[in-house]
């Protein structure tokens, strides 16, 4: 590739859109109950996750692992893939959001959850029936359709902004 190529090529690829990513753990009880976290930095609930490094290579299974490991001290590895979710963002560029299955956890796992303090206040299981109430905007639905998917033995689910796509 020529100079020139190059860069042009440079300024192709710094005009393309930008997406954030995330990536997500759904962990249950025995009893079917979801565990969510109570963040320290905004309102609601979510699941343990965050955010995708990309910029170390790192794979949104990676990212949900990882950071389930520094959340709530549980570093296990993931199952299936559940639900890929385009989000579009008004006040911020769109987020593409994955949640995979990180199963049902021993009532020894959730005795060995340690919040990690500088991010999060408290952590609890909810009826699946709750999650819409406590999982703001799209991480409701999206955590119904990670259960469904789960339930029905087939792949991901594939939703824009919580819902199936049109």
């Amino acid at each position: 590739m020529t100079t020139s190529e190059s860069s042009a090529y440079a300024t192709y690829i710094a005009g393309l859109p930008r997406v954030l990513a995330g990536a997500a753990a759904l962990f249950r009880d025995a009893d079917g109950r979801i565990l969510v976290v109570e963040p320290n930095y905004r309102e609601g609930w979510t699941l343990p996750g965050g955010t995708i490094e990309s910029d170390t290579g790192e794979t949104p299974r990676q990212a949900a692992r990882r950071e389930t490991a520094e959340e709530i001290g549980l570093d296990l590895e993931l199952g299936a893939l559940l639900v890929v979710d385009w989000v579009h963002g008004a006040a911020r560029p769109p987020v593409v959001a994955y949640v995979y299955d990180g199963g049902v956890l021993s009532d020894a796992l959730f005795a060995a959850i340690r919040l990690q303090e500088e991010e999060l206040l408290s952590w609890k299981l909810i009826d699946p029936s709750e999650a819409t109430a406590y999982l703001p905007g799209a991480l409701g639905p999206r955590v119904l359709a990670a259960l469904d998917a789960l339930a029905a033995g087939r792949g991901p689910a594939e939703l824009e902004n919580g819902r199936p796509p049109r």
